[in-house]
């Protein structure tokens, strides 16, 4: 069982409170970061959310978001933020790992009391205490049991509100994914009867595009995805130099794997995004076809049944050879 008062207690009896989440953020990771940034406010106490990289300007709207910082365009100053805290949050991700190796080491060697809040599966005992539902749909979700579960429902705000609802929407691909539950629409109800204007959120985060993200999908889903012969996979990838061709930008290719699962006959879908020094790779998969498993054991990631993804050193045609290998094995 979880004692949600004592997470707010060590929030009232804590000075300095950092809000962290894992690299390349989601829905989710700033969704929920905000929602709790906001209640601690509404708590009286500060807090500051600190976060590896960049989100996707699509998720950089809610109030507060012009206030988090960015481990790799801010390390001295985040760094400096979490050795001076006594309070630290890691928010949906179940491994210290998943901030990236430059905020990692930091954020381990931070003396800071850890709370972990986190639906992952698989989590890593790094934190102080830990409140991990697997079951949850999302981080987000947790978040609002937090509120609800230590009696403090009444302080619900606008920015709470949009914050919780854009977590949960995210993570659950619009409540399409089992991991969504009765209860989950019942957190939703709570959040319009408190003003919450959700069908202008669905809208900021799936109706806002650019000429070039359209250019950009077009291309993909024509040109760069092929199905494995023989089986129900589709392989979508992007080169770097096709990413800037379309003048690519941070979240242009978010939910484009789904797009390849929801093709007639198709039950898993592989995205593969070249980087720097390294191949980026998304699964998804629905039925009875699970992907965690194939990204763990083989690309240093790991996350949901029919949501994971992970890395490949090498090259992009490398990778996409060394996962068709790999197929037989799994599928």
């Amino acid at each position: 069982m979880i004692d949600y008062q004592y997470i707010v207690e060590k929030i009232k009896f804590s000075n300095n409170i950092v809000i962290t989440s894992h690299k390349g953020p989601d829905g989710d990771a700033i969704g929920s970061s905000l929602a709790l940034f906001h209640f601690i406010k509404s708590l009286g106490k500060n807090a500051v959310i600190c976060i590896p990289d960049e989100a996707p300007h699509y998720l950089t709207w809610i109030e507060g978001s012009n206030e988090i910082i960015y481990f790799d365009k801010e390390r001295d100053k985040a760094a400096n933020l979490l050795v001076k805290a006594d309070l630290l949050f890691c928010l949906d991700y179940n491994a210290p790992e998943r901030v990236g190796k430059d905020m990692m080491d930091s954020l381990q060697n931070s003396s800071a009391y850890k709370i972990l809040v986190d639906h992952h599966i698989n989590p890593v005992n790094f934190c102080d205490y830990n409140f991990s539902d697997t079951r949850s749909c999302s981080t987000a979700q947790l978040i609002f049991e937090i509120i609800n579960g230590s009696d403090h429902l009444t302080l619900l705000n606008e920015p709470m509100c949009q914050s919780i609802y854009m977590g949960i929407v995210t993570d659950t691909g619009s409540f399409r994914f089992p991991s969504v539950e009765a209860k989950t629409h019942e957190i939703i109800a709570i959040l319009i009867k408190n003003g919450l204007k959700h069908y202008e959120i669905h809208e900021k985060i799936f109706d806002t595009n650019t000429l070039d993200k359209i250019k950009l999908r077009g291309f993909a889903l024509a040109q760069k995805m092929e199905i494995v012969p023989g089986y129900p996979i589709a392989i979508i990838s992007l080169t770097r130099n096709e990413l800037q061709e379309y003048n690519y930008q941070n979240g242009d290719t978010d939910g484009l794997v789904n797009m390849a699962l929801s093709i007639q006959g198709i039950n898993i879908a592989a995205f593969f995004t070249e980087r720097e020094e390294q191949v980026k790779i998304s699964f998804r998969s629905k039925g009875d076809y699970y992907v965690n498993l194939i990204a763990m054991e083989n690309f240093s990631g790991g996350g949901h049944k029919y949501a994971a993804g992970g890395v490949f050193f090498g090259g992009i045609n490398e990778a996409i050879e060394s996962f068709k290998k790999l197929i037989p094995n799994y599928f």
